[in-house]
């Protein structure tokens, strides 16, 4: 998945990239004309003085041309052109060439041909142009201009250079933009990487207290609304989700709480009524089957109702814990003793394991006590006659481990995440659970007493092989011991019934 950042980086460079290509392409193309002009305007004052040098030596000398069969300027006017650094060539006003100059010479006869070609007729009037030699001489800039007072009608004389003559010209100019825009690519990148982490650190942060508020205990928190526009409107907006969120369930923990505790004296009525017509010798045998079963439906309806008004209790916080040392080793024997009364009638076998020497904890006796009969109680419900459960206490120093394991149904690997939620039971468990049905919220309430200990559970099952609930506790460290033989912490690679 890519990240903004990322993303942001990548069209930084490409728009910077596209704005380096567009400047450069518009500077070499004005540094290209503003060349041209500047050459056309030496190529034209190089003319006008060739053509004043001619007029004015035929008027001192009285003639340019040689005597020969085919006339050329004499040497004195033709030296003068022989030290101009561009070429040079000078026609009479038959249009034939007297002159080519030593620049000019070396060209072949179509070099030749078509440079004399603006000149030939004489032009009557200036003429400034561009031409291609096509031998890789490249472009070629030229002025041509006529010659007066020379001839009975104009002759003509041509001045020309090539293109790359200028003293910066736009080849050059693109050379030096192929070598320094990888250098500003790759530093736009750094850049762009920047900027872009500098602006999206307040989304980071908004996105770890979003991350911070897990579930409805931490919906009094707020974002910080930072000083950007559009994540001011953001966080803004957010607050006001939470605010809206928080009330919802402020008013959902006030409804189960008020609902539980008003709940709690009708049902103590009707317990109360049953068990009295039970114990009445008035009462007609046919009637007490359907008494007993009402009164199993009442405990059952009592017991979630005070689960659900614990938890409720607890989302409020205002479920306070009556923290005092304790030896942990008394409360899993007691939770031994009652996993012993639960099994005798199927007959499940109980194995506890503790450490001979006291394991002190500072906790609240009456929750852990709350906590490991929850986990005995669903052990013994999903285990088969003659099945076994174990109960394990390991110090381990700076924690203390209460271990928890069966022989029984196990849980799907899908289900196992969801164990904990609260009114969740997996339908395999339900279908074999040996008649006993549960509400749904004792391992939510054994998830709450571990967590508000600062500690964790965790469960590790296999269909058909068992589960093992671990409950870690912390504990400022101390000498731990290590674990039982028959008590082992659950692997993922094993086998995580520990009997």
């Amino acid at each position: 998945m890519s990240s903004i950042r990322r993303k942001l980086t990548i069209w930084y460079t490409v728009a910077l990239g596209i704005t380096v290509l567009v400047f450069g392409t518009a500077l070499y193309l004005e540094r290209r004309q503003s060349s041209l002009k500047e050459l056309d305007q030496r190529l034209r004052l190089e003319a006008d003085i060739a053509a004043n040098y001619l007029s004015e030596s035929h008027r001192v000398l009285g003639r340019i041309l040689t005597a020969d069969a085919k006339p050329t300027l004499v040497n004195e006017v033709g030296t003068y052109f022989d030290g101009v650094r561009d070429f040079v060539v000078v026609v009479d006003s038959a249009g034939s060439v007297i002159f080519l100059n030593e620049a000019a010479v070396p060209l072949s006869y179509p070099d030749f041909v078509t440079l004399a070609h603006p000149v030939q007729p004489p032009p009557v009037e200036p003429t400034t142009g561009g031409m291609s030699l096509g031998l890789g001489n490249g472009p070629i800039r030229f002025v041509a201009l006529p010659v007066t007072k020379v001839w009975s009608t104009p002759g003509g004389v041509l001045v020309a250079a090539p293109a790359e003559s200028v003293a910066f010209g736009p080849e050059q100019l693109l050379q030096a933009m192929l070598v320094i825009g990888p250098i500003i690519l790759a530093g736009s990148v750094g850049l762009g990487y920047v900027l872009a982490d500098t602006s999206l650190r307040p989304v980071e942060g908004m996105m770890d207290e979003l991350k911070a508020i897990s579930d409805g205990r931490g919906l009094h928190r707020r974002l910080v609304v930072p000083q950007v526009d559009e994540l001011a409107r953001l966080a803004v907006t957010m607050n006001g989700m939470l605010e809206r969120l928080e009330q919802s369930f402020a008013s959902l923990r006030r409804f189960t709480a008020d609902a539980s505790h008003e709940l709690k004296t009708p049902l103590m009525v009707l317990r109360v009524g049953v068990e009295r017509a039970l114990t009445h010798a008035g009462t007609p045998p046919e009637a007490l089957e359907a008494l007993d079963e009402t009164l199993e439906q009442i405990n059952r309806m009592t017991e979630m109702v005070d689960s659900l008004l614990t938890l409720a209790r607890a989302d409020e916080g205002i479920a306070t814990l009556a923290v005092i040392p304790t030896d942990l080793r008394q409360l899993v024997e007691e939770a031994s003793e009652t996993a012993n009364i639960l099994g005798e009638g199927p007959g499940i076998s109980v194995r506890t394991e503790i450490p001979d020497t006291p394991v002190i904890l500072a906790v609240d006796e009456s929750r852990i006590r709350q906590l490991l009969l929850n986990l005995v109680t669903n052990a013994i419900k999903y285990t088969p006659p003659d099945g076994r459960i174990s109960l394990g206490l390991v110090d381990r120093g700076e924690s203390v481990a209460l271990v928890v394991g069966d022989n029984g149904i196990g849980i799907a690997p899908t289900d196992l995440p969801h164990i904990f939620d609260r009114f969740w039971r997996a339908d395999v468990a339900r279908d074999r659970s040996g008649g006993r049905p549960g509400t749904g919220l004792g391992l939510a309430i054994t998830k709450w007493i571990a967590e508000a200990h600062g500690g964790t559970i965790a469960a590790q099952s296999r269909p058909g092989r068992g589960t093992v609930f671990t409950v870690t506790l912390p504990r400022p460290a101390a000498v731990g011991s290590e674990l039982p033989e028959s008590i082992e912490e659950p692997q993922e690679t094993e086998d995580p019934s520990p009997l």
